[in-house]
């Protein structure tokens, strides 16, 4: 059967049992003294802690840029894992649940579901299918049954327009939403919680990732690093000395730009669907098809990507456990995750302009920044 690459390099999978993504709320759940030695110190130790996600922040790209964020450069601490797919809907998840993929199921951006029209790809971020609003046949919170935060009614200061979304109440249930309209009242809102007595604030940003998105890693990308630092500023300002900020990212990107390809059509020929996403796809085999389709895709990707049938994929690790059968039906049958910087389009795909990509498993996109500084707040 023909292998990947014999010099490929070794996936950067995440360290589930330490310094994760994953654990990070159950780390800041534990009483101060207890939290794990891999947070920095002054959120080991914090009574009231923020913990702020900005979406699309890898830790890699941060150290390129640090001239452009004195306020960040200035905070301690050092990179953490993201989680696999490095994807926005598994990650958050992930970071809000308090769990690995293997345990919520939230295990990528498009998954399969039992659609009106039988098997169809559902958007987890959108919750839709190519049926519409999945919500009438996906219900959010029985899609994944956990509660956020360790049954805490956090508050959530997000964006106002995304309360109420399928994906939203699925991976933030029992929490209290905080909607914000503008970025300017990030600030505003995180410090009347604290100012309330809330042990625990979430706050997510997602500005940098569209912006990597749009527009690449180029001027705009560095414009919008400098812009997030000042809102770093603005948080700390509003934050006690005693309150602590904890910053980190759900991944990171590669710049792929026009390097995208449609998938080969000898490929297609193989498969039923196609799900995943360009830089974390998965193939789903017709029926007795799986493995013919495994060594025709290594044949044709294994020279740029990781190729694994979804049992070594379990196997290794990938999703931090075993795969229930729940979890495993919202998969395909063989995984194409690039190690180069390119993406591989199916059929239909609507993003095909995108210029950063994440989801695979390498360092620029696995490795995400866990940053920590005290409040800066002055007077009374």
């Amino acid at each position: 059967m023909t292998a990947e690459r014999p010099n490929g390099p070794t996936p950067t999978l995440p360290d589930y049992g330490g310094p994760c993504l994953s654990g990070l709320v159950p780390g800041l759940l534990a009483l101060p003294g207890r939290r794990p030695r891999w947070m920095p110190t002054a959120a080991a130790r914090a009574a009231q802690t923020v913990l702020f996600v900005v979406d699309g922040l890898g830790w890699l790209q941060l150290q390129d840029r640090l001239c452009l964020a004195p306020t960040l450069a200035s905070m301690t601490g050092g990179p953490i894992t993201s989680v696999v797919p490095t994807t926005t809907a598994t990650a958050l998840a992930s970071i809000a649940l308090g769990a690995v993929p293997s345990d919520h199921g939230m295990v990528g951006y498009r998954l399969v579901v039992d659609g009106p029209t039988g098997r169809e790809v559902m958007n987890v971020l959108r919750w839709r299918t190519v049926s519409g609003d999945a919500r009438p046949f996906v219900p959010p919170l029985e899609f994944q049954t956990g509660d956020a935060f360790g049954g805490r009614p956090v508050p959530v200061v997000s964006k106002i327009d995304f309360g109420g979304s399928g994906f939203s109440v699925a991976h933030l249930r029992g929490s209290r939403l905080v909607g914000w309209g503008v970025a300017s009242s990030i600030a505003v809102e995180v410090g009347r919680q604290v100012a309330a007595g809330e042990e625990l604030v979430y706050a997510y940003y997602e500005g940098l990732d569209k912006v990597a998105h749009l527009r690449g890693l180029g001027e705009e990308y560095d414009a919008e690093v400098v812009a997030v630092d000042r809102l770093v500023a603005d948080v700390l300002a509003v934050l006690p000395p005693e309150a602590t900020l904890l910053l980190t990212a759900d991944h990171g990107q590669v710049e792929v730009g026009g390097r995208v390809e449609l998938l080969a059509d000898e490929l297609l020929e193989q498969v039923e669907m196609v799900s995943g996403e360009a830089r974390f796809r998965w193939l789903h085999a017709r029926p007795g098809g799986a493995d013919h389709l495994l060594e025709v895709t290594r044949r044709l990707y294994g020279h740029q990507a990781w190729v694994r049938p979804i049992d070594q994929v379990a196997e290794e690790g990938w999703f931090g456990g075993p795969l229930d059968a729940r979890a495993r039906r919202r998969l395909g049958d063989v995984a194409l995750v690039p190690w180069e910087a390119v993406g591989y389009l199916a059929p239909g795909d609507g993003d095909r302009r995108l210029v950063c990509r994440h989801g695979s498993l390498t360092d620029d996109e696995v490795l995400v920044p866990l940053l920590a500084a005290p409040g800066r707040r002055t007077g009374g």
